[in-house]
């Protein structure tokens, strides 16, 4: 994983620019439903340790989405593990517009493109979301450690790019 993280830089230098300004972070996963539950994981990882506002939205990002509007970011980022037929553990980051164009599988695949819509019809945003291939996302399961890895990675990536002053 060490050397395909590092393929991956162009897409965290994207991400990064999406790191100023007034950001919201979502993470949106179910921790039961095995690696499906990395966008919550790594929320609640981030939660305390970075200057952004930080959402563990879990099966529910319709939730927070009054929150979001009255927070009034110039960034989000939506985290989730969705199957864009990539290898366990890659990761992509994609503009909002991309999830339109793109054919991809996630359990949240409804309500993230019904999220973002609402969004930016009610507010001025750039989104961002950050998306990765799991492994299984089997009822009961616990994050694979291709996820966990990565995870790991993502996590000291966000400590750095974006941490508390």
């Amino acid at each position: 994983m060490e050397k395909s993280f590092d393929i991956f830089m162009e897409d965290l230098e994207h991400l990064k620019l999406h790191l100023t300004g007034k950001v919201v972070i979502l993470g949106i996963g179910n921790t039961l439903r095995g690696d499906d539950g990395f966008g919550a994981v790594l929320a609640s990882r981030l939660k305390d340790r970075l200057t952004c506002i930080v959402y563990n939205a879990e099966t529910a990002p319709e939730n927070y989405l009054g929150k979001i509007i009255k927070d009034k970011p110039d960034n989000l980022v939506i985290i989730d593990a969705v199957d864009f037929g990539g290898k366990v553990g890659e990761f992509r980051v994609l503009e909002a517009e991309g999830l339109k164009t793109t054919n991809l599988f996630s359990t949240h695949n409804a309500s993230i493109s019904l999220t973002i819509n609402y969004l930016q019809s009610n507010l001025k945003v750039d989104i961002i979301i950050l998306i990765i291939q799991p492994k299984s996302i089997a009822f009961g399961e616990d994050l694979s450690p291709e996820i966990n890895n990565t995870l790991n990675k993502l996590e000291g990536w966000f400590a750095e790019a974006a941490q508390k002053t």
